[in-house]
């Protein structure tokens, strides 16, 4: 702060205080945000967020100049702060000066400024980045028909709780501009879009409607869409320009649900309705736009033929994606004998190529996993020898998809369905690209949502059953991040399932620490108690118990010492009147008494428990068993011969999960 002096103070925000200040050098006047932060965490991680945005060119943003840390030693608080141009007008005082006097906006300069912000914010999204506060006052007016975005925002800073709640309760005018998912912490491109309609809707608007009935209107039209009707009309009959245009407009950039919103990443499309359909004009984004819109009567006659004309739909307009989703869109609702099921292959490349060329769209993304999912699903069910895509194009378009889209947990989902499937043919390249610490980081990230766990551990057991493990220090926090998960879903059998068995193969690769084994063993146990009805979990949670007690006494000892009134030789007993014809569980259960039975300090109460009865009921009737237990357990046996298929690889569990 030394080279600059603060000239003024602007009215501050929820997130921080705006300084005007003069560069004592220069004497350029500037404006510096002071946003207080949590800690030195806190402060570190909204800088490294905002760092790319000193690298911005566009002549229609705002970039920061400067990006510092300052310590007030007054109150023991760290500052992060911003150093941004200083403009005097912005969108703001535009809208309020055109209420206060009540005159319609003047069409052609609104046009005009809309044709930049959509050109900006198009540059914005195409780069990932999400202005996070997008409002009339941080569209900054360098001139009289020049405009720039200003203040854009990031992640660590918008999800501070204590200060959303003073932005979210106690401005109410800064949050009616925001979108309903972002009052819940959820920042997206579609996001901005909401915003922007906001923006619009103010400024077609502000003739007629004073400040406080359009922020509430704004307020309401997040539960209660049909007051979006009410104004549009009360425009049209006021006589404002191209209200048609702006009523098709709004409805899509206003849907609450964000799905349903206009796409979020090609504001191009909000482009193609304002300024194709009326007279509109903006130099600044004649050149992006992908050629004049095809009327739908023209795409629907298109897609109304046969697989082959479809697919040239589809290569013909490669580069439109509003064809694209109607393509697909259309590819799903066909019957498999038109679709080419099993196997049409030329299909599933032009999908992949339509989702790589289009990989920010989030909509072509989800439709276009939805339509993979269906082919190579049913396609496997019809004929499981069939062999998936495993070309590296296709894996590494799905992995570049889901970083694009950080925050679609629904994509995620998908994804890794494709990705199991994919796996099924050799999971080497999925290891070279880091997946093991993706599927792990998602999973702390979304444990709260079950269909993400579930896709996630199914990726990783398909990744780890038939795969050499060229590193496993990617595998050393999966036990922990499993039990969290399995914590989170105490009585929820299918995540236990899936869980037990990964847990399984991590202990067969040894990546279970013997700190680790107390809480590992208890969910095994837990599991199998909850879930006895589940046969592959009971395999696959018998033999980690196995594979644990082999290398662990301590481990044999928690499985024989009785806890809660009930011990694992109790349950062990349970299992085996349970599956006694059942050859794989019984084998299993043998496995891991032949490992108890090892440990010369536990046979005395393995003898009391009643285990010799059972292993010679055992003995009898399955005079083939893999597993030698019954020596040590019933002197005078003949041993039972010695193998460990069952306790030492996963053995015929492929379809596991």
């Amino acid at each position: 702060m030394e080279k600059h002096g603060i000239l003024d103070r602007l009215n501050p925000g929820a997130l921080g205080v705006n300084l005007v200040v003069e560069e004592t050098e220069t004497k350029a006047k500037l404006v510096i945000k002071q946003v207080e932060c949590i800690d030195d965490h806190n402060a570190s991680e909204a800088l490294e967020e905002l760092m790319p945005l000193l690298k911005l060119q566009h002549d229609h943003i705002s970039i920061y100049h400067e990006l510092f840390i300052t310590w007030n030693g007054e109150i023991s608080s760290m500052f992060l702060c911003m150093v941004m141009d200083y403009y005097e007008g912005s969108f703001h005082n535009v809208i309020e000066k055109k209420r206060e006097e009540k005159t319609i906006m003047d069409s052609q300069w609104m046009h005009g400024m809309l044709g930049q912000v959509l050109d900006a914010l198009d540059y914005l999204h195409q780069l990932d980045i999400t202005h996070r506060n997008l409002k009339p006052s941080n569209i900054a007016l360098v001139s009289s028909n020049h405009c720039k975005l200003q203040d854009l925002s990031c992640n660590a800073l918008m999800t501070h709780k204590a200060k959303w709640d003073i932005r979210a309760e106690e401005d109410p005018f800064h949050k009616s501009w925001m979108a309903p998912e972002a009052l819940k912490f959820s920042f997206s491109q579609k996001a901005d879009i909401w915003s922007l309609g906001c923006i619009i809707l103010d400024m077609v608007s502000c003739s007629f409607m004073e400040a406080t009935e359009a922020m509430l209107l704004r307020k309401s039209i997040r539960k209660v869409p049909d007051g979006l009707q009410g104004v549009l009309r009360t425009a049209e009959e006021r006589g404002i320009p191209h209200v048609k245009t702006f009523s098709s407009l709004l409805p899509l950039m206003l849907q609450v649900n964000p799905s349903e919103r206009i796409l979020s990443t090609l504001p191009r499309d909000v482009i193609h309705m304002t300024f194709t359909r009326s007279s509109f004009q903006s130099s600044s984004i004649a050149l992006p736009l992908h050629g004049q819109m095809i009327p739908d009567f023209v795409s629907d006659v298109l897609l109304e033929g046969n697989m082959a004309s479809v697919l040239e739909v589809m290569q013909n307009f490669s580069s439109r994606p509003e064809i694209q989703l109607k393509v697909i869109k259309k590819l799903l609702r066909m019957p498999d004998d038109q679709l080419g099921i099993p196997w049409p292959m030329e299909l599933v490349e032009e999908v992949i190529a339509v989702m790589k060329q289009h990989e920010r769209i989030l909509d072509i993304q989800l439709y276009g996993c939805s339509l993979l999912l269906r082919i190579l699903g049913q396609a496997l069910a019809q004929d499981p020898e069939a062999e998936a895509p495993s070309d590296s194009s296709v894996t590494s378009v799905l992995l570049s998809v889901t970083r694009s889209h950080p925050e679609a947990q629904q994509l995620l989902v998908m994804v890794y369905s494709l990705l199991t499937i994919i796996c099924s043919q050799g999971g080497s390249e999925l290891q070279r690209a880091r997946l093991f610490e993706h599927i792990l980081e998602h999973l702390d990230t979304f444990s709260r949502n079950r269909d993400i766990c579930i896709s996630g551990l199914s990726l990783f057991w398909a990744l780890l059953v038939d795969a050499v493990i060229m590193d496993k220090a990617p595998l050393e926090k999966a036990p922990v991040l499993i039990a969290k998960v399995l914590a989170a879903y105490p009585t929820d059998a299918e995540m236990a399932e899936a869980g037990c068995a990964v847990l399984w193969l991590l202990s067969l690769l040894g990546c279970i620490k013997e700190h680790q084994f107390e809480e590992v063993v208890a969910l095994f146990l837990q599991s199998i108690r909850q879930c006895q009805d589940r046969v592959l979990l009971v395999n696959n949670a018998y033999r980690g118990l196995a594979s644990l007690a082999k290398v662990s006494e301590l481990v044999a000892l928690q499985v024989v010492v009785p806890e809660e009134g009930s011990s694992g030789l109790a349950l062990i007993k349970e299992t085996y009147q349970l599956y006694r014809d059942a050859p794989e569980v019984v084998e299993n259960v043998c496995m891991l008494l032949a490992h108890l039975a090892s440990y010369q300090d536990l046979l005395p109460e393995l003898a009391s428990s009643g285990i010799p009865p059972l292993v010679q009921e055992i003995k009898a009737r399955f005079t083939s068993s893999l597993v030698s237990v019954a020596g040590p357990l019933t002197p005078g046996l003949t041993p039972i011969s010695q193998s460990e298929p069952g306790g030492t690889e996963p053995r015929g569990l492929g379809q596991g999960l």
